[in-house]
């Protein structure tokens, strides 16, 4: 039989683990300017090569994606602006890697839903799991629910919002950037975090290595009421603020014994 040259030529892959098959099925249904897909039947790259289609191609500014059924990895590595909305659950890895789209859930996301998310707004009408907006660079993530372990784990800059509780480890890491959590705070929060802010309305659990209460200053109040008032979450709670101690900055430094105290 003639080799195969060539990834085009490519039918199954072997290992089971990739869907080759880069058609764009266009069931897309487009009517003044606005998209809608019917996701049901679909799998999961069929999902985002449609969305794909419809922003990079076809120039659709909003898209509503219907039925997504839990999948995984839906709405990922969308680079520009646009507004999509998901009307049902998603798995993992959802809206990973994005950059400028306007995003909401009507439902809840699974695991790293926004890691690495670099620009734009979502809004998750649920709950969502564990490492939620992990690595995230900037932009808005706002869950109207609660949120797993690990919730904003190395966050490197903007924004996430959680009106319920987040679980243990919330900011592990934390380099910059704001978390605001109206309801209770789990175990080790903050714990490593190098910069950021960390604000909690309800009840900490306890504080991780290196996260201590910070001065609240006027700056503080006009973020929370302009966040509060834009999302419209109505009235915001009396918040605690939580920041670096900057003990670690210079561990590597630190006597055995200075190391114990640190710790």
């Amino acid at each position: 039989m003639d080799a195969v040259v060539g990834e085009s030529q490519i039918t199954y892959d072997a290992r089971g683990l990739v869907e080759v098959d880069d058609t764009v099925l266009g069931v897309a249904v487009v009517k003044d300017g606005k998209a809608t897909i019917d996701a049901s039947e679909l799998t999961t790259r069929k999902i985002n090569l449609e969305i794909r289609s419809l922003v990079y191609e076809q120039g659709i500014e909003d898209v509503t994606i219907l039925n997504p059924g839990g999948k995984h990895s839906l709405g990922v590595g969308i680079l520009t602006r646009c507004k999509m909305t998901f009307e049902g659950s998603l798995g993992y890895f959802a809206l990973g890697v994005i950059d400028g789209p306007e995003v909401t859930v009507n439902g809840r996301v699974g695991w790293s839903a926004c890691e690495n998310m670099m620009a734009g707004v979502v809004v998750i009408n649920g709950n969502a799991g564990s490492l939620t907006g992990a690595a995230i660079r900037g932009g808005d993530l706002v869950i109207k629910g609660r949120v797993g372990a690990r919730t904003g784990i190395d966050q490197k800059g903007g924004l996430i919002l959680t009106m319920g509780s987040v679980g243990a480890n919330t900011g592990f890491m934390m380099q910059r950037g704001r978390q605001v959590i109206v309801g209770d705070a789990g175990h080790g929060l903050g714990d490593s975090m190098y910069d950021g802010i960390i604000y909690v309305g309800g009840t900490v659990r306890s504080l991780g290595v290196d996260c201590v209460p910070g001065e609240w200053m006027d700056s503080d109040t006009e973020f929370i009421d302009r966040k509060f008032r834009i999302y419209d979450l109505g009235t915001p709670p009396t918040f605690q603020k939580f920041v670096c101690g900057k003990k670690l900055h210079n561990y590597d430094n630190l006597e055995a014994s200075e190391r114990k105290l640190v710790l």
